[in-house]
């Protein structure tokens, strides 16, 4: 029987985006196969190698550093040990060892599209270590077209050595309560520059007719949080933010819910989860019209540009002042959301492995 190995060893203790994706496709992968799991916990129902702690992604730069030299050093043993026939890495992270067959998942290349913003590491793990990694694995996948073709346009990489597969929603987590509406806009996600916070703070100022706050839920960064606490004071917007830090799981839908809207006009995006979770929740979305967000939301958005702040205040306004539109968006985003679903994600995953061992 082929032998399938995954590696978990970047899952962190509190799952954002990339853990929800992984964790999310091993429940529903379905493999007749023989599958091992290198994880730093046990993951039932699989057979799991226990990893060292301190290489998941949630110990910053140095368990970064580590995890690449263990995938170079220790990982190549194990594939070896494990007489594995195929490693399958939800990061674009692999052994380059010629014996070690792998298939890797790219999320974006937000990296190399706004290089300024990010730390020097990560630019050069994106420009040197990434390309290496694709090249050498043998087949691709990616969360959207427009992912897709970002690793074309920057790595040079054959189109057919690539398949866009796009991720869900836990529709048994992510779905309208009939909760009481409260009158915020919801933010949800990490604080990074491209994340476009900025300008929808200034949206929310030139909204002066409707009072209404703003909640950003999502971990702080030491480096954009004291410059956005400066963004509200300056805009005399204090009593109308909110800066929520990290939600639990758990309470991430009645939050969603609640919201008189997701903001999430972000300047580019790999996929976008909180826009499909708010829809499987019946919250309308304000998104950006660029990248891998109009793939998902369609017409069931209002879909703005996201480089204007005149049109993403206008978009905010409508969702204030036209109930009709509200409902409108509701109903076309739950019918959207329902398009995506983990199962899916996990069956077209299983068929690309499948044709890779």
């Amino acid at each position: 029987m082929a032998h399938l190995c995954i590696d978990l060893a970047f899952l962190p203790t509190r799952p954002t985006g990339l853990g929800t994706y992984a964790l999310n496709l091993l429940a529903h992968l379905r493999w007749d196969d023989v599958v091992t799991l290198f994880s730093p916990r046990p993951l039932e129902p699989f057979p799991c190698c226990l990893v060292p702690p301190a290489l998941a992604s949630d110990g910053g730069r140095w368990a970064h550093l580590a995890r690449l030299a263990w995938q170079q050093i220790r990982l190549p043993a194990l594939y070896r040990t494990h007489k594995a026939d195929l490693l399958f890495s939800p990061l674009p992270e692999a052994p380059l060892a010629r014996h070690c067959r792998s298939v890797v998942t790219v999320h974006d290349l937000i990296p190399l599209r706004f290089p300024g913003p990010f730390p020097a590491l990560l630019t050069r793990y994106f420009q040197y270590y990434v390309p290496q990694v694709l090249h050498n694995s043998e087949h691709i996948l990616c969360d959207s077209e427009a992912t897709a073709s970002d690793i074309v346009r920057f790595y040079g990489i054959a189109a057919k050595k690539l398949t866009a597969i796009p991720l869900a929603h836990d529709a048994a987590h992510f779905y309208p309560r009939g909760l009481a509406p409260a009158n915020y806009f919801l933010y949800l996600g990490r604080q990074d520059r491209h994340k476009n916070l900025d300008r929808m703070l200034q949206a929310l100022a030139c909204l002066k007719d409707r009072e209404c706050e703003f909640w950003i839920a999502g971990p702080r960064d030491t480096r954009q949080y004291p410059q956005l606490l400066a963004r509200v004071q300056h805009l005399n917007l204090g009593g109308r933010v909110r800066f929520l830090d990290y939600v639990p799981y758990m309470e991430l839908p009645g939050l969603i819910e609640r919201a008189v809207a997701l903001l999430f006009p972000t300047l580019w995006e790999g996929f976008g989860l909180p826009v499909l979770e708010a829809m499987a929740c019946g919250t309308p979305v304000i998104t950006s019209n660029l990248a891998s967000l109009s793939e998902i939301a369609a017409d069931a958005a209002l879909l703005v540009d996201p480089y204007r702040v005149g049109a993403i205040a206008a978009a905010m306004h409508r969702i204030l002042n036209e109930p009709g539109l509200r409902h409108q968006l509701q109903v076309q985003g739950l019918a959207r959301a329902s398009l995506f679903r983990w199962d899916r994600t996990a069956r077209r995953t299983a068929e690309v492995l499948t044709c890779c061992l």
